[in-house]
């Protein structure tokens, strides 16, 4: 059976084991083969994917997870969510005291179900509450408050530390996870990412201006690159990758090359 971006002449057996009772079952890959679950390898594999807004961190990052098996931690959504907490409590986002004590009363998880992320605040399921435009321009404003970052910095490298996985975001590679076992810089011209958005936005009944979108995009861009803490630029060690004009396909092919060439080589 063909497994994009798998060994090359490699054949897959499924093999049914009955055993008389429940057993911690030990999966090994070894050499070559560690790139086929790197999921179950013995080291941990982390996979970084910083870019500004609209670049595809996010449609790649999960794309990625998927073909390696491995969890995808949407960081922003994190951001997204204490920006969330901020605006339903009525909270001045530029008011940093004010931001800093309600955090200290914000219980924010990241629990997984089926594979998939869910974002949990003060115990309500914000998942699908947290991608509107005003959330958007509120996450950017408070990813700049160090406190803010710390305590979601510090749940994200716990999860990193017990698990394989790819993060997304404009400091993981950077900042989060300085030492991630592979870091990309994904990155579009403006007026490809702000059609990107449009589209997106228009798909989900969005009404929006392209023009809009673009001044939207281009302030954030700003917000994140000026910030004085961890601010959005492209680490030292990660692969550029410019997605303008390419296919969601191509991209991925493309990531999923470096990672299979690191994972034979280490």
């Amino acid at each position: 059976m063909y497994v994009k971006g798998s060994l090359e002449k490699c054949i897959r057996v499924l093999i049914h084991i009955q055993v008389p009772e429940p057993k911690e079952i030990k999966h090994v890959y070894l050499e070559k083969a560690k790139v086929l679950r790197p999921d179950l390898a013995n080291e941990v594999l982390t996979i970084a994917i910083d870019g500004p807004a609209g670049a595809g961190k996010s449609t790649i990052a999960k794309i990625i997870s998927e073909a390696l098996n491995i969890l995808y931690l949407d960081t922003s959504a994190m951001n997204r969510a204490v920006a969330y907490k901020m605006l339903k409590a009525n909270v001045d986002i530029d008011g940093y005291k004010r931001v800093i004590d309600t955090l200290e009363t914000t219980d924010l998880q990241v629990r997984y179900h089926n594979g998939k992320q869910k974002v949990i605040l003060d115990d309500q399921d914000v998942t699908s509450l947290i991608r509107t435009a005003e959330v958007s321009q509120a996450a950017s404003k408070v990813a700049v408050i160090p406190e803010v970052r710390l305590k979601l910095v510090a749940i994200q490298r716990k999860i990193a530390r017990e698990n394989s996985l790819v993060m997304d975001g404009r400091d993981i590679g950077t900042y989060v996870l300085p030492n991630a076992s592979l870091k990309f810089y994904l990155t579009a011209s403006l007026e490809e990412r702000a059609k990107r958005r449009w589209k997106e936005m228009k798909e989900k009944g969005t009404e929006e201006t392209i023009e809009s979108i673009k001044q939207s995009i281009q302030q954030r861009d700003d917000n994140d690159q000026r910030r004085s803490f961890a601010p959005l630029k492209q680490a030292e060690d990660a692969i550029l990758i410019d997605t303008t004009g390419k296919s969601i396909e191509q991209v991925s092919e493309e990531i999923l090359g470096h990672i299979n060439s690191y994972l034979r080589k280490r």
